[in-house]
């Protein structure tokens, strides 16, 4: 079959690799008909991660079921099916307790499994025309027949969680004001997630024009952070005290405010100083215990100068970790059929499997409007 491949740093390719096949009882064969790019490939793209060439990219994926091994009772052929980024048991303590992110069964010796991600366990990722589901009753969550909503359920298996799961970590509730830090895909998710659960104002801050611009249209204050502090933006439109809530939707890769270098922490620090006193952060931004491109030594070992006085001062809550999507997704799901929830609007590119390297390329440099690209193998779409 057909798959992107990670050769080296910005270096993706489409070749031929290995059919999946049916490896346990409960695994089922799903044929990909979308598969996003997400921001944290991009990680693994510009090397900044221990990738070795060879993976198979791609955690966000959407499909339907080919084959259906003998351990499998709720799912059949035919039935089209969106699987969180999250690979996990179901049955191991985590998973029991809802916190599938960090399951203890599907790859030993550490907490957590995804497909086609660096160190997340042997899972070959979906940007390919096949993909093998582990545990699939657990993982694979059911979607109507047909096309109708691709673009918006494929999001499920990643960003549009994520971004809601910020909000969660931050306990966003009606009325409350919010700052994202962050409109790329999953920053926009969180701001829109946050509108979703009644925020009574949510600010976006960003340097990119169009995130900024998507930003506004959903009904979020654009806050652009080259034009001075965002703290201060943010402050000077809440009567001084700054937001109740807080979002970090950018992790490890952060700008400077002059946007000349990276300042791992700066995110971190901007939110200790936007949210007000006994306020709460979300972070589902992507932290790492090692950053080959780091701009130190310790921030090459994932260890970064956070003002932990100042927030021990105003006494801050802190919530922090990947997504469990399954914690969310069918509700999410059924938002979206409802037609109470569109995440699709931040899908900008929609391409056949083949473009892939270039939309990588565009993607990582944030150019022409690449805000979220779905791949969709099988598919001779029009750039």
């Amino acid at each position: 079959m057909k798959a992107v491949v990670y050769e080296r740093p910005f270096s993706v390719t489409v070749k031929d690799v290995d059919d999946p096949r049916i490896q346990h009882p409960n695994d089922v064969l799903v044929r990909v008909t979308s598969s996003a790019i997400c921001g944290s490939d991009l990680h693994m793209y510009e090397g900044r991660t221990a990738a070795e060439p060879g993976i198979v990219f791609g955690h966000e994926n959407l499909g339907v079921i080919e084959e259906v091994g003998s351990g499998v009772t709720s799912l059949a052929t035919g039935d089209r099916v969106v699987m969180p980024f999250n690979v996990a048991c179901g049955f191991c303590k985590n998973c029991l307790a809802g916190e599938t992110g960090f399951c203890l069964t599907v790859n030993p010796g550490f907490a957590g499994g995804a497909y086609g991600y660096v160190a997340m366990g042997p899972y070959k990722g979906g940007q390919a025309e096949r993909l093998r589901v582990p545990f699939a009753d657990f993982n694979c969550l059911k979607l109507p027949a047909g096309e109708q909503f691709e673009t918006d359920f494929v999001l499920l298996a990643d960003i549009f969680p994520t971004g809601y799961h910020g909000c969660e970590l931050a306990q966003v509730i009606p009325g409350e004001s919010v700052a994202v830090y962050g409109a790329g895909p999953v920053g926009l998710m969180a701001a829109y997630s946050a509108l979703l659960r009644g925020a009574s104002k949510v600010f976006s801050v960003d340097r990119v024009p169009e995130r900024l611009a998507k930003a506004e249209e959903i009904g979020a204050i654009p806050i652009d952070f080259t034009k001075g502090d965002p703290a201060e933006q943010i402050k000077e439109q809440t009567n001084g005290e700054g937001t109740d809530k807080g979002v970090d939707a950018v992790g490890y890769q952060a700008q400077a405010h002059d946007t000349s270098h990276e300042e791992p922490a700066i995110v971190l620090n901007e939110l200790v100083e936007t949210v007000r006193a006994t306020g709460r952060l979300g972070i589902p931004g992507l932290y790492v215990p090692s950053d080959p491109g780091g701009p130190d030594e310790h921030a090459k070992h994932g260890q970064l100068l956070v003002s932990i006085g100042r927030m021990f001062e105003k006494g801050q809550k802190m919530g922090t970790g990947q997504c469990n999507v399954k914690r969310y997704n069918r509700q999410l799901r059924d938002l979206i059929i409802a037609g109470r929830a569109k995440p699709s609007f931040v899908v900008s590119h929609e391409l056949p499997l083949e473009d892939a390297p270039r939309a990588y390329e565009k993607f990582d440099k944030r150019i022409e409007g690449y805000t979220k690209v779905v791949l969709h193998p099988g598919h001779a779409l029009a750039a």
